[in-house]
């Protein structure tokens, strides 16, 4: 299988990275289809005997890449996922040289240090655009929405809170109380639809949310920067 694995390579990057005639396209697609099923049933037999269930193709999942067979013509586009489909041929013809627990030790050991390299940029630049993303909500907007589609619920609640409260209760002996109840829940209800609709709530909630956006990503930038200069030095 090693043997096979090296092949498989040698093949599928030929048609890659270099121009060749369709007849010998033809012969290395039908070629790579042979090499797929072989791989695809060795890998079945392997998999039977670890008898580790669903984490034996999780562990080598670029196994699993390896089987596709990129050669066919409707992967011609995607000259990208040819390039990861060799590598994890190549990574295949290591688990034949050298073993799979160093294989997969060091598929994780790099993964681990590519994901390590790269996840406080991806932050950064996702955290970009969030901010620039909340920037153009209309939170107040939505919020008084909600209220407006929910408020003979939140009325009642009101007017049920009000009542079961000892020191609003005593209102209960005084004359028109459920009309002074209800005025004061129209009242509070009117204010917070003025004070919603006004644009300086708006902006305000605008720039809170900037605010505590910048300083995380600040926080993550420092800490990338110190972590490239630690490396650097």
């Amino acid at each position: 299988m090693l043997v096979i694995a090296i092949i498989s390579v040698v093949l599928l990057s030929w048609i890659t990275f270099w121009d060749v005639s369709p007849g010998t396209e033809r012969w290395v697609i039908r070629a790579d289809y042979a090499i797929c099923a072989l791989f695809a049933v060795e890998f079945l037999w392997r998999w039977r005997r670890s008898r580790e269930g669903w984490k034996f193709p999780l562990k080598y999942w670029y196994e699993v890449l390896g089987m596709i067979p990129v050669s066919n013509p409707a992967f011609r586009s995607f000259r990208l996922l040819r390039v990861f489909i060799v590598l994890a041929r190549l990574g295949r013809a290591a688990d034949r040289a050298f073993g799979d627990r160093v294989t997969a030790a060091i598929v994780k050991q790099g993964t681990d240090s590519i994901v390590e390299v790269i996840k406080r940029p991806v932050t950064i630049a996702v955290m970009d655009e969030v901010t620039a993303v909340l920037q153009t909500g209309n939170y107040t907007s939505n919020i008084a929405r909600a209220l407006d589609e929910n408020r003979a619920e939140l009325d009642l609640m009101i007017v049920e809170l009000i009542k079961k409260d000892q020191q609003m209760g005593r209102l209960k002996f005084l004359p028109f109380h459920d009309d002074v109840v209800r005025l004061v829940s129209d009242t509070v209800f009117r204010l917070v639809f003025s004070v919603l609709n006004d644009p300086r709530t708006d902006e305000l909630i605008s720039d809170a949310l900037r605010e505590n956006i910048d300083q995380m990503r600040d926080a993550v930038r420092n800490k990338y920067d110190a972590e490239t200069a630690g490396a650097t030095s």
